[in-house]
């Protein structure tokens, strides 16, 4: 780097898991080639400013040009500042992105991530936008180096890819056909998560348990779950997001069997209408998809089941849309993530006949979303007097600092409140509390702790904020953190929502 010290740099990062995950390898591939992250409340500002884009949502271009044009008076100012685009929607607008905002320095899509800190370089050195979209995956993500955001949880990648066709999701188009990880590889790397003190793991696919038809194993994804299983000092498996159509007797016996597999379960549904599933092209049936969620409470009794559903998919009736709340009352879900449809050029969808209107589908949003939340509070009022054991969490709380709270996840992932204790709890550790209050979206624990256990993981955010006590920014995301739901009203998902 020159003479003036090293450059910075900014991740803004928008959309599903997988775009979370790439944008911990970007950050790893920027520090490998001397950048360091800049301070927190960075606003475009960084030397260098990474849009890692999503292309599910349909206004995502315009929320892309609009950033794009925030920034363009202040690289103006700034000589030397470079403005990179990637992901989905840098993948399928390769040849727009450049003409629409011409000073953007480098454009790469989602197969070549690895090569961001080269076309920066070459970008800077040449004086021209540099714009480098692989049509097939280079290397797979897990082999580049990574900046993670959290000391005590990590993803952990197993498949790239989606073989699925779904008629509303782009998705596929983007990231190409599933590849899959060789298990020793994947294990290698959680063994190596757990030696730096990462007690929890997420196993991450676009199709997660597809697992194994790359490999040619149909029971390879329950397998992996069960070796998981094995790994000394690894407290809790999570994984996301799987498909209805892949979800096999095997897997729900794997994760009832297997201690640390999470008693937790996000099940895409999409629609309660066979005829919708059917032009969707989904897979499997109303009648397949509830013999599922019976199958997993049958061996899971505690297990909390959340889902994505879309609202006003072409050709819905009310008929169609009755469907979804009688699957949504049948299946009692802890939480779901929901989505008003929306157009998503290049998919057979945008192009089908009675696109509902807007009205219409917002009439029938907002009665989903209440049914949903007087559910998600019933479910929520079951868990009162039970004790669980919280891993405590950073950043979840965001009243923590008035209320003198700490917060927490619950195996089952419910976000939980509870009492700061006298003696000193870091993020990673262990506490055990009694759940006093249910909120639709959050527990309280207002008693005293019962117990506080410190872990390998608290070590281990402890070290890290001891190495930097100026704490960086975090990556934006368009996300909650790691396996987190965010409110249902706000329509996020915890995936594409093409699940």
């Amino acid at each position: 780097m020159d003479v003036q010290g090293p450059k910075s740099y900014e991740i803004r990062t928008y959309g599903c898991q997988m775009n979370v995950h790439d944008s911990e390898r970007l950050a790893g591939l920027l520090e490998e080639a001397g950048y360091v992250r800049a301070p927190e409340g960075t606003d475009g500002d960084a030397d260098v400013v990474v849009f890692n884009t999503c292309a599910v949502r349909e206004n995502a271009d315009n929320r892309l040009y609009g950033n794009l044009g925030h920034l363009a008076p202040k690289k103006a100012r700034r000589p030397g500042m470079q403005i990179a685009v990637g992901g989905c929607l840098a993948q399928k607008d390769r040849d727009t992105i450049v003409k629409k905002a011409p000073w953007v320095d480098v454009v790469f899509g989602t197969h070549n991530i690895g090569k961001l800190p080269v076309l920066l370089e070459r970008a800077r050195v040449q004086q021209e936008a540099q714009v480098e979209i692989a049509e097939s995956l280079e290397a797979f993500p897990s082999t580049l180096p990574t900046r993670r955001e959290s000391a005590y949880a990590a993803w952990v990648s197993i498949s790239v890819g989606c073989n699925n066709t779904c008629t509303f999701c782009i998705v596929p188009a983007l990231r190409g056909k599933e590849k899959d990880r060789r298990p020793g590889d994947i294990l290698a790397e959680v063994e190596a998560l757990v030696a730096e003190g990462v007690s929890e793991i997420t196993l991450l696919g676009q199709n997660v348990n597809a697992y194994g038809s790359d490999i040619g194993d149909r029971e390879a994804f329950s397998k992996l779950l069960r070796a998981c299983g094995t790994i000394d000092g690894l407290e809790r498996v999570r994984f996301t997001s799987p498909h209805p159509r892949d979800f096999t007797d095997d897997v729900i016996a794997a994760m009832a069997e297997t201690p640390n597999v999470m008693p937790q379960l996000h099940m895409p549904l999409q629609s309660g209408s066979d005829a919708v599933l059917k032009a969707m092209r989904r897979s499997y049936r109303q009648e397949r998809y509830l013999g599922i969620i019976e199958k997993v409470r049958a061996a899971i009794p505690h297990a909390a089941i959340t889902t994505d559903i879309i609202v006003g998919f072409p050709g819905e009736t009310e008929e169609d849309f009755e469907q979804t709340l009688h699957v949504v009352r049948e299946a009692r879900f802890a939480q779901a993530f929901t989505f008003q449809y929306s157009k998503r050029p290049g998919t057979p969808a945008a192009e089908m006949d009675d696109q509902i209107p807007k009205k219409v589908v917002q009439a029938r949003y907002e009665r989903l979303v209440a049914l949903q939340e007087e559910i998600s509070w019933e479910e929520n009022k079951k868990q009162l007097g039970r004790t669980l054991e919280l891993m405590v969490a950073e950043g979840e709380g965001r009243k923590d600092g008035t209320t003198h709270r700490l917060s927490g996840r619950a195996p089952d992932n419910r976000l939980v409140h509870f009492t700061k204790p006298e003696q000193d709890v870091r993020p990673g550790d262990v506490v055990t509390v009694e759940v006093t209050y249910a909120a639709p979206h959050h527990l309280l624990a207002e008693g005293p702790v019962l117990d506080v256990r410190r872990t390998r993981a608290g070590d281990a955010w402890e070290k890290r904020n001891t190495a930097e006590p100026a704490k960086p920014a975090g990556v934006m995301l368009g996300l909650p953190k790691v396996g987190v739901p965010a409110p249902l009203p706000a329509a996020a998902s915890s995936g594409c929502g093409c699940d």
